[in-house]
């Protein structure tokens, strides 16, 4: 049987896995065009995997050379010589397992070159040797180097691309032949290093890798493409699942990132299935525990999102303060922050503003800037583990006891609420409130959309029972109003009839506590300081 992989490139004919043939089509467009490019995403973004299914459906048009520079160490990229040769011996290594096929006259001289004492040996040493073997193959001869970031601290590197870029224009003005096509695939974007390119009589500063074209091909995977990886599942292990309605839910939380697709199906089918059965591990409740598990999974993908933002404090405080405090900041790819954090996949252009790149990446960072508050010893943190026990009833939740202990130790601690109180301050504290009471049995989420200077609404999962509490500060009836017209609509979309408000009022004359609101068959249980 297939299995879900998350380590390595995926194999067709050993995982289940998106089919991605649109999306190589695309790229074999390029391809066929000429292009050199850079396909630059984030960790395990599926760029391995996609470039060996881009190998094997060129591989009856072009001759496929793919490289990859993890495999060399950092004494090659010392010298040009250094450099030159392990190039060389990567390719003679495919040539001896019959990856490629090159004129043995070129093969001679690449073995001649890496073995001769000659320690002058230069790059233009080995573009004369890519000429010939380009002129002389029977294919167009196609390169493709993944992992490509290990080169580019590298000056020898950015010499290599000042090369590649004279072969590519020499190829179009001159005919003289190189590579049809040239393909990086890393998370840098190799267009934005900066080199010495040599002029005719003078160095000058640019990027050796401006003539690459633009790589904007969606390598997400879409929900109809994880329902397919799913329909294949479901055919072999027959549990029931709603396939559609699983691939609709995997990918709001993921929004395609492949590595937590594949991660969560794993959970569920490993470890999911071994506590829950099959019937309920592949439904919505199975889902949601793998999430949970997900959310304290120790992987590498985690623990480089969170090393970057330890690297990059500035980072980290913008993007706690999108999340916590609701605060929009605008997409500027020029903005060195804003530049790095899309090229470590944690943020996304969403309409010309700064938003974290998916769900399970917000909860995992809620669960960073709360567990820092709780390091401190906040007193919300400690009340809300005191009286857990005393909001379960019969395994359930009771939100409903859960409001009134926040807004009972909010009275106590800080008295009436004051004009200098921001809204940031009460949803901080209601989340420090909240965490210890459902950390082990659920977990929760913002909705993206209502989160921001004026309300944010708080999805539950307590054992599979979602509850909705949406946080706001009192502004007159009417915007309350509409306010309970809103989490009304949201209660119809996740089919539940009881939802939660928690509204910080500073009219004087406030009528405080607990209120019930009935709109048509729901009923609202509002609470107001």
């Amino acid at each position: 049987m297939k299995t879900f992989n998350t380590t390595g490139v995926c194999i067709p004919s050993k995982h289940y896995m998106v089919d991605i043939s649109d999306k190589v089509k695309k790229i074999k467009k390029m391809v066929d065009a000429g292009e050199y490019f850079t396909i630059n995403r984030a960790r395990q973004y599926g760029k391995t995997t996609t470039l060996n299914a881009l190998r094997k459906a060129l591989a009856s048009d072009y001759e496929m050379v793919g490289l990859d520079f993890q495999r060399l160490g950092s004494s090659s990229f010392r010298t040009e010589e250094s450099f030159c040769r392990s190039f060389v011996r990567q390719i003679l290594n495919k040539v001896g397992y019959g990856l490629i096929s090159i004129p043995e006259a070129i093969v001679d001289q690449m073995t001649y070159f890496v073995s001769s004492q000659n320690v002058d040996d230069k790059l233009e040493d080995l573009m004369r040797i890519i000429q010939k073997w380009c002129g002389g193959s029977k294919l167009p001869v196609v390169l493709m180097i993944d992992e490509v970031d290990y080169a580019t601290n590298f000056q020898v590197f950015l010499d290599f691309l000042a090369q590649l870029r004279a072969g590519y224009i020499s190829r179009d003005s001159e005919g003289i032949p190189t590579f049809q096509s040239v393909i990086f695939a890393g998370v840098t974007d190799v267009r934005c290093l900066s080199g010495r390119i040599r002029g005719e009589d003078q160095y000058r500063i640019n990027s050796p890798w401006n003539i690459a074209a633009d790589f904007d091909i969606d390598m997400s995977l879409s929900e109809a493409g994880i329902k397919g990886m799913l329909d294949e599942y479901e055919a072999d292990y027959q549990t029931g699942m709603d396939t559609g309605s699983i691939a609709k839910l995997i990918r709001e939380y993921t929004n395609g990132y492949p590595f937590l697709v594949s991660r969560i199906c794993q959970l569920i089918d490993k470890q999911v299935v071994k506590n829950t059965g099959v019937a309920v591990a592949w439904t919505h409740a199975g889902l949601y525990e793998a999430i949970k598990l997900l959310l304290f999974d120790d992987n590498t993908l985690f623990y480089l999102l969170m090393s970057n933002l330890k690297n990059y404090p500035d980072l980290k405080d913008a993007i706690r303060s999108i999340l916590m405090e609701g605060k929009w900041l605008a997409y500027n790819e020029y903005q060195d922050g804003v530049a790095l954090m899309q090229m470590y996949g944690l943020i996304v252009d969403d309409h010309g503003m700064v938003r974290v790149a998916n769900r399970v990446f917000e909860m995992r960072l809620y669960n960073l800037f709360l567990s820092d508050e709780e390091l401190k010893g906040n007193v919300f943190c400690r009340e809300g583990d005191l009286a857990r026990n005393a909001f379960v009833q019969d395994g359930r939740l009771d939100m409903r006891l859960v409001l009134e202990g926040f807004t009972d130790t909010y009275e106590k601690v800080f008295g009436p609420l004051e004009d200098r109180f921001k809204e940031k301050d009460g949803r901080e504290l209601f989340l420090l409130y909240l965490r210890p009471i459902i950390i082990e049995m659920g977990n929760y989420y913002i909705e993206s959309q209502t989160r921001d200077q004026t309300r944010m609404d708080v999805i539950i999962d307590y054992l599979g029972q979602q509850y909705i509490v949406e946080l706001k500060i009192w502004r007159g009836s009417r915007y309350n109003a509409d306010g309970e017209k809103q989490i009304s609509d949201y209660l119809d979309y996740f089919g539940l009839t009881t939802g939660y408000m928690l509204s910080f009022n500073f009219n004087k004359e406030k009528k405080k506590g607990l209120q019930q609101v009935h709109i048509g068959d729901k009923l609202l249980y509002e609470f107001v300081l």
